[in-house]
């Protein structure tokens, strides 16, 4: 097939200088192959469910991939030519179409973290040797689209090849979870479990809000029209989300902002939410005071408190409404941590057995703030390169930035946060190699023995989100 060849150096990402670079292989060699903890994601859990082949390239890696979508949309092409189906009814590129106009603009993405995971996806996944273009665009799409027809290509044999040890998918406490029962219940060996993302019953400016409490009620049995009955029921679908394997929680704030309101002022403010009568200031108010909340009752169950703030999600709001959420129009905003998370912590910031991971679209506040913060809080980990840092230029910055406060025992390892599944083992492995470098270079200034380096890149690669996210408490006792 004609094109450019496709190889990936087995250097990639190493140190340039010789010496630097014969320590980094070495410690890689350590986590190479080491087996994959994904312990955030968002991967459907219905391809494990059903595992169907996937039907082509283009619908498995462009029209859900929002990374991909927004580069290209930057070229001014047309969201619809990407196979995103408008909302209205309009038409939309068949696969082979959209395959041929990413191809095409496969140069859009030199120097970007997605073109180290396309290049893996494609060369190592897939098995293709040539870089997709213009002219190979509908040889290539034949040959991928034969080949994702073949058992070896499946879903579940993927991720037993991917050698995935845990994977953790994220739903809304309104799932009925029957993807990951119907997992359980074929047989299948693979540790495929739920996280709770209560964003759409705790933030009064989903407008689905109130429709969505009462739903809540329907689901946990527990009326929702009073303040202690809505945390009754959000506590009895965690339940239900533990029965189901989970051991995190997951939280798409805004901002980072946390409240420990009285119980009478929160039941006031619960109920000008439910009313539809509350101002902003009430919305974050409210959002910061449920933020406190399950922080508190992870002290019962033990489930893994994540925090995702800082995204102006859906910033191209016409483009939202033709073609809903995740068209790559999110932008990072600027969050405060420091005063944020303060009455949270001064609730529970001491607390043995609470972990809660705070991630940031903020990169000025990992050293200014959140190092520092996750140095002296014992319920606090600093959560991986998150989105617009995952990219190795972030991850040296978030390990420069934060080591010297916050120590590598502060941070939980790698989360991919993903929901392109051949994306997974290609971001793991950019992890891995950006991590050996940076300790090689402590190795190479005597700042660290290679003994102490290679212990040290494991434990980032395996032992530490095993630890934090609490790997072996999963369970699924449902069926």
């Amino acid at each position: 097939m004609t094109g450019r060849p496709l190889r990936l150096h087995p250097d990639r990402l190493l140190p340039a200088d010789p010496s630097t670079r014969a320590i980094a292989r070495r410690l890689l060699e350590q986590v190479e192959p080491l087996p994959i903890i994904s312990p955030h994601g968002h991967c459907d859990p219905r391809w494990w469910a059903d595992d169907e082949p996937f039907a082509d390239p283009a619908t498995l890696l462009i029209t859900g991939d929002h990374y991909v979508l927004r580069m290209l949309h930057s070229a001014g092409v047309r969201l619809d030519a990407l196979g995103r189906v408008p909302l209205d009814g309009g038409p939309v590129a068949d696969p082979r179409r959209v395959w041929r106009t990413f191809a095409a603009h496969y140069d859009l993405f030199h120097a970007t973290p997605s073109r180290l995971w396309l290049d893996h996806a494609l060369s190592v996944v897939l098995g293709a040797d040539v870089v997709p273009d213009a002219d190979n665009a509908d040889r290539l799409f034949d040959e991928l689209s034969e080949r994702l027809a073949e058992p070896a290509f499946r879903p579940r044999a993927l991720f037993d090849r991917f050698g995935i040890e845990f994977l953790a998918t994220t739903e809304s406490p309104l799932d009925d979870l029957a993807d990951h029962r119907a997992i359980r219940a074929s047989g299948w060996g693979g540790n495929v479990v739920t996280a709770f993302r209560p964003d759409s019953v705790v933030d009064p400016d989903h407008p689905e809000f109130p429709a969505n409490l009462e739903r809540l009620a329907e689901l946990s049995g527990i009326a929702t029209d009073s303040w202690a009955g809505y945390l009754d029921a959000l506590a009895e679908r965690r339940r239900f989300f533990i029965a189901h394997g989970a051991t995190s929680t997951d939280h798409g704030h805004p901002s980072a902002a946390t409240a420990d309101l009285s119980a009478d002022d929160a039941a006031a403010l619960f109920a000008r939410v439910r009313a539809g009568e509350h101002t902003p200031d009430d919305a974050e108010a409210f959002r910061a005071q449920m933020l406190t909340e399950m922080v508190r009752m992870s002290l019962d169950d033990g489930l893994v408190v994540q925090l995702h703030p800082g995204s102006c999600r859906n910033h191209d709001r016409p483009g939202a409404a033709r073609f809903g959420p995740d068209i790559g129009a999110d932008i990072p905003t600027r969050t405060d941590y420091v005063a944020a998370l303060r009455p949270l912590l001064e609730r529970f910031g001491h607390e043995p057995g609470l972990t809660l991971v705070v991630f940031t679209l903020d990169e000025t506040t990992y050293s200014r703030e959140l190092a520092p913060l996750a140095g002296y809080y014992p319920i606090l980990a600093l959560g991986a390169p998150w989105w617009f840092h995952d990219s190795p230029e972030g991850m040296r910055r978030f390990r420069t930035g934060t080591t010297g406060t916050a120590g590598f025992a502060n941070t939980a390892g790698f989360t991919d946060d993903t929901r392109a599944l051949l994306s997974i083992p290609a971001r793991h492995d950019v992890a891995r190699r950006v991590d050996c470098a940076h300790l090689a270079g402590l190795v190479a200034e005597h700042r660290l023995d290679e003994d102490v380096a290679a212990r040290i890149a494991v434990e980032l690669t395996y032992d530490r989100p095993r630890s934090v996210y609490r790997v072996d408490r999963s369970r699924f006792s449902a069926r």
